[in-house]
This record gives C-alpha cells, sequence and structure tokens, in this order.
C-alpha cells in the first residue's frame, strides 16, 4: 500500500465561489453600485420612509415644545341634568362646589376649567360663578331664573 494508491471515502467537496460575478459571481445578486452594493450598508425601515413622507403635524407652529401648552387644563363639560341633580335652589355652582359635589373631579390638583353645556333640562334658579357658558345653556338658565356672576369664556 502506497500513499499515491489510497482512494479517499468521500469526494472533496468545494463550495462553489461566491461573490466572484453572476448570480453567484460579478455582484453576487446584490445589483449595481452604490450604498446596497457595499458590506455592512444599513437602510432604513420602509415604514420610516412612508413616516417621512408624511406632512409635519400641522397647528402646532415651528417649535411644538414651545407652542403646544402641555399644563392647559381642559375644560371639563357639566350638564344641565347634572346641575339639576345636584344642586338645590338658590345655591352657587363653582368649580370648587362642583368638585366638592362630586359632579367633576379635580384636575390637576385644583378644580378645572368647567363648562356648562346644555343637554338636558333644568327648572331650578341658580347662582352660576366662574364657569364657561355655552349660548344656550345661558338661555336655559336665564329662562329658569339664574343669575350668572363671574363667567369665563
Amino acid at each position: 500500500m502506497q500513499l499515491n494508491t489510497l482512494i479517499p471515502r468521500t469526494k472533496n467537496f468545494k463550495p462553489a465561489p461566491v461573490g466572484r460575478g453572476g448570480t453567484r459571481g460579478k455582484t453576487s445578486g446584490r445589483g449595481g453600485k452604490g450604498q446596497t452594493a457595499r458590506a455592512g450598508h444599513k437602510i432604513r425601515p420602509e415604514a420610516r420612509d412612508l413616516i417621512k413622507k408624511l406632512p409635519k403635524l400641522r397647528g402646532h407652529g415651528k417649535n411644538r415644545s414651545r407652542t403646544v401648552r402641555t399644563n392647559r387644563i381642559p375644560a371639563t363639560a357639566v350638564s344641565l341634568t347634572s346641575l339639576e341633580v345636584a344642586y338645590k335652589a338658590g345655591e352657587t355652582v363653582s368649580p370648587a362646589t362642583l368638585v366638592a359635589k362630586g359632579v367633576v373631579r379635580r384636575a390637576k390638583g385644583r378644580p378645572p376649567v368647567v363648562k356648562i353645556v346644555a343637554t338636558g333640562k333644568i327648572t331650578k334658579a341658580l347662582i352660576i360663578e366662574k364657569c364657561g357658558l355655552s349660548e344656550t345653556a345661558r338661555v336655559a338658565l336665564t329662562k329658569a331664573g339664574s343669575t350668572m356672576g363671574e363667567t369665563i369664556k
């Protein structure tokens, strides 16, 4: 037995050369030149490209952090029906009394900005103070005999 007479049990397998042209060579399925042809290239996700195409948020000015009032308390709507249930005739309706009676909750640790809206009916004469009023609510309350003290817009 000599070395040149030995035959391997398995064939000598060489993997096909990749990255040297064609589908498995030349551009190796990477297409043409540029960013995509380079090793380690990163393309942003498609979703981000779509978001970039959308128009910027409108109505906030140039610098949103300066133009948007984050500490502003939005007005809480209170219906005439809830006033009818919670108050007796002649009582004063104000944000503080509304919180005390449990009609509205505190907003950021203080009584909220309240706007009375004309949902339902009212028959009692009340004293309204420091509350916003819709036009129809103002008409309904004056018809019921209510007096408006210091109101807000």
